[in-house]
């Protein structure tokens, strides 16, 4: 039976997950190894080396396929756009599009791979008011020509390359008549957000703060080494009943600083919509389990709040923790080619 194996390569672990091609999905097997690199882009040969080996025993240990791997990629390498044009023909805005490109991404156009997709194109094109959405993602192609380089250092030659936003809007399953959502995936490194109303993307931002903040933040106020630190955050969390709150009163000022990015976004949101609200979070990636975080973010921002849940619609091996860190590799094998 043919299988699909998706990789998200995080600053802090590495996930996989490899699958059967059925429907519904059928996990094979679920794996999280540690990056030594301490780093999910590397930008020298040293780096790439590094993690090349490190993925290279991680598809040998686990017995991962080589055949269909798919891969994201992390946000903060990447320009994410939604623009909102006059009503084009596919034929119309493929000519157009390098231009909206100029003025919408910040990477020059002879050093930028460019993808993009129609969210919303109406009917009625003798409005003249009618707008079409589109998204635009671009990356500078040196970036992804090293990243490719890990991969195929080991004989791999990836089938997919996608952002961690468009793999975890996939993994939610959005549907029309959801209420509007703002979903945050909490990585290591970065913590991307974006809003989905109407079952459709409408606006995406990255904040420059992640997991590992916390972690260093455990690891400098209580002086412990930083695998502790870990264990720590993971453990104990913001519940106030444990350790006496003491770890909580460590994270507490760096969490406000996320859910003031939380507000903000909700409310530009409203700028782009007026007079819709945000009606629910869904709270995404790793580092969103802490304990006692689903509570302090519904208090902080009032309204539903609610953890992911990326293998809802899959069978198999489905792993009975950490299901949240999964959402970028379950949103890639949910993709068709």
């Amino acid at each position: 039976m043919p299988t699909s194996v998706s990789i998200d390569v995080g600053s802090y672990t590495i996930k996989a997950i490899q699958a059967k091609k059925l429907k519904p999905l059928t996990i094979d097997r679920t794996v999280e190894v540690f990056n030594p690199v301490g780093t999910a882009m590397p930008t020298d040969d040293v780096a790439v080396e590094k993690l090349s080996k490190v993925i290279d025993t991680m598809f040998t240990d686990h017995s991962l396929g080589r055949t269909d791997v798919r891969l994201s990629l992390p946000e903060h390498v990447v320009s994410t756009k939604i623009i909102s044009i006059p009503v084009l023909n596919d034929a119309e805005l493929a000519s157009a599009i390098n231009w909206q490109a100029e003025q919408h991404i910040p990477i020059p156009l002879d050093e930028l791979s460019l993808e993009y997709q129609v969210l919303n194109r109406p009917q009625n094109r003798n409005d003249k008011n009618a707008q079409m959405r589109v998204l635009l993602v671009g990356v500078r192609k040196q970036v992804i020509d090293k990243y490719l380089d890990v991969f195929l250092r080991i004989g791999i030659e990836p089938s997919l390359l996608e952002t961690n936003v468009l793999s975890v809007f996939r993994a939610m399953q959005p549907k029309q008549d959801d209420p509007t959502t703002l979903v945050v995936h909490m990585g290591a490194a970065t913590t991307d957000m974006f809003v989905v109303h109407e079952g459709e993307l409408r606006f995406v931002y990255t904040y420059g703060s992640g997991g590992q903040v916390l972690s260093r933040t455990i690891e400098q106020a209580i002086q412990l080494d930083s695998k502790q630190a870990e264990q720590y955050k993971r453990t104990y969390g913001i519940d106030p009943n444990q350790l006496g709150g003491k770890i909580r009163e460590v994270l507490l000022p760096i969490l406000r600083l996320t859910t003031l990015e939380m507000q903000k976004t909700m409310q530009f949101f409203v700028t782009l919509a007026p007079g819709e609200t945000v009606k629910r979070v869904l709270l995404s990636g790793g580092a969103s389990q802490l304990p006692g975080y689903v509570q302090y973010v519904t208090e902080q921002l009032g309204v539903e709040v609610l953890m992911s849940s990326p293998f809802n619609a899959v069978s198999g091996e489905i792993p009975a923790n950490n299901q949240a860190a999964f959402s970028v590799c379950t949103g890639l094998l949910m993709r068709e080619l």
